[in-house]
């Protein structure tokens, strides 16, 4: 019973504040709480064969643009800190009694009370908001310990694992908090705790250790939880403790959120902790990020291919075919591309070939976590489902958002019988990717266009897709040079002159952008928005006369619009 806790206690029994509880002890002071940082490109685009189905993609692509990606990313720092009275009970760790709300290991602790209270007469989730809100009371004028006075050298480090059979969770959350804590420079052993059966447990998390941390040679292991110590070292990320914290103490990321729709500021809720989560990171990535490239530099990886489809050992994962996999592959061959699978690359060469990578294709899965250690210009294409964009395309945006990379998802159908219908998580899990031709071509030109190799499209609407794609991931010479290539199909086209206007706005060419304005117009005379850009962009190009022209055309065919601007810019009453 030493790994069973009751969930019934109230959460201020069950977890520790670190300003108030003893039991955890910083080992030096922290730089920073949090801070911003530049984001990562991070697009979505519907690839489904079904017209619904992309309908509900798209609406939910534009929701989550809208009311969930940040202006910035956020870096939460992870810091080295002393347990007393220390337990590793299951996939977390506890210090005095309580379970320390440690990064991803806190935020499950979070939802498990939720789960385990969901049939109780009061609302669990408002009890942790009142938690949370009485931390943040008792914490304004507090702050962590710091330990004062040496450490014995052999003063052990454990972490917690969620298992030691899934990739993703272990380089992400358990490996990241060893590039925290071997900066500390002592001498003593490194504990993993786990709660799975050591028979699962994978060859990989050995290599990855010994191809990362040299010098831990002979003083790392691997320990089935639970697990007690006196003192121990180790790791706690700030994403939960910041709202364990008054907004005076920690700053408040409010003004990066997009709206409030969704983000519920300093308030813990699951929804708006979910997308703080989606939009941060921790520093154990940027350490373990560094490490892992420091490890390779000076080394020859030149047996390495820069562009590749990377597959699945089915042996070793679970069976998540793609239908279309053979037909993508084989398009991508003529393109230079070859078939990885990242078991069987050594740590090294795992981290090798995505720090080189001009382009990586796979379907969803755990190998995602490699992006880690992409390059910046590295493009990552990811092959999902509605299903995978709901529950877990926001998991991979913090990889996405330490590295830099530019991060791409194409949402396809489901492998199964009936793609039309949602499949239940609980009951079908994650289900496999179903990518038709349609798909496959989608994604191929996308491909081809940003290696330079601009196709031939039959009509204007695939061209309007297209350019949009090679917008919407900033490559905006490329998709100008794609719409002179079709001019026949821009000319008299106002969304595809609008898409030139774009590409030639973000390319600083004011003039071009208002000649390209100008035939969106002319294409399309009720499209008022245009001639307001026109406005706008003649202003920045000093021609009053076009100004004065764009202005009468909207103040004698929309009215109503030109009240709204004249009322709004005064100013340009001289001007009209």
């Amino acid at each position: 019973m030493r790994n069973q806790t009751s969930f019934s206690q109230p959460p201020q029994d069950l977890f520790l504040n670190p300003a108030q509880d003893r039991g955890v002890t910083l080992l030096r002071q922290a730089d920073y709480f949090w801070r911003e940082a530049e984001p990562a490109l991070i697009r979505g685009f519907p690839a489904s064969a079904h017209p619904e189905i992309n309908h509900k993609i798209t609406a939910f692509l534009n929701v989550t643009r809208r009311h969930k990606a940040f202006v910035k990313a956020v870096e939460f720092n992870t810091v080295p800190v002393l347990l007393q009275q220390a337990s590793f009970r299951k996939s977390f760790s506890m210090a005095k009694g309580k379970y320390l709300l440690s990064g991803a290991s806190g935020t499950r602790l979070l939802n498990r009370y939720c789960w385990e209270n969901e049939e109780e007469e009061y609302d669990p989730e408002e009890a942790l908001i009142a938690y949370f809100r009485a931390c943040q009371e008792q914490n304004r004028s507090a702050s962590i310990p710091i330990w004062q006075g040496p450490l014995p050298p052999d003063t052990a480090i454990a972490i917690e694992c969620r298992n030691t059979f899934n990739y993703y969770h272990f380089i992400t959350e358990s490996l990241s908090q060893l590039a925290i804590l071997t900066d500390l420079g002592l001498a003593g052993d490194v504990f993993f705790h786990f709660p799975n059966n050591p028979d699962k447990t994978r060859p990989f998390v050995r290599d990855f250790v010994a191809a990362l941390f040299p010098e831990l040679e002979g003083r790392v292991h691997f320990e089935r939880s639970p697990k007690d110590y006196d003192y121990v070292i180790t790791a706690l990320d700030f994403f939960n403790t910041y709202f364990q914290f008054p907004p005076e103490l920690v700053g408040s990321v409010n003004s990066l959120a997009p709206s409030d729709a969704m983000w519920r500021g300093h308030d813990a809720y699951r929804g708006s902790q979910a997308v703080l989560s989606m939009n941060s990171f921790h520093s154990g990535l940027r350490a373990l990020r560094k490490r892992a490239l420091a490890a390779i530099e000076g080394k020859d990886f030149s047996h390495l291919p820069k562009r590749f489809f990377v597959g699945r050992d089915q042996s070793q994962s679970r069976n998540r075919n793609m239908v279309g996999e053979a037909q993508l592959f084989e398009m991508l061959q003529l393109f230079g591309f070859d078939y990885v699978v990242f078991e069987h690359l050594s740590p090294l060469e795992q981290v090798a070939i995505m720090a080189n990578a001009e382009m990586m294709v796979s379907y969803h899965g755990a190998g995602f976590a490699n992006m880690l250690f992409a390059g910046p210009e590295t493009y990552v294409l990811e092959l999902g489902t509605l299903q995978t964009a709901i529950y877990r395309w926001g998991d991979f945006w913090g990889l996405a958002h330490a590295s830099g990379c530019r991060y791409v998802s194409f949402f396809a159908d489901y492998n199964k019988a009936d793609p039309l219908t949602d499949p239940s998580f609980d009951i079908d899990g994650i289900v496999p990717v179903a990518l038709s031709d349609r798909g496959v071509a989608e994604v191929i030109t996308f491909i081809v266009s940003i290696l330079g190799k601009l196709p031939d499209l039959p009509g204007a609407g695939s061209v309007q897709t297209l350019a949009e794609r090679l917008i919407g991931v900033r490559e905006y010479d490329r998709a100008l040079a794609l719409l002179e290539k079709h001019e026949g199909l821009v000319a008299g086209n106002r969304d595809l002159c609008l898409a030139k206007a774009e590409c030639h706005k973000h390319r600083d060419e004011a003039r071009s952008e208002l000649f390209a304005l100008h035939l969106a117009y002319e294409a399309d005379r009720e499209h008022w928005q245009a001639l307001v850009r026109m406005i706008w962009c003649a202003k920045k190009c000093d021609l009053p006369d076009v100004m004065s022209w764009a202005l009468s055309c909207l103040r004698h065919d929309f009215p109503k619009r030109y009240a709204i601007l004249m009322k709004a810019k005064p100013w340009m009453r001289q001007i009209a």
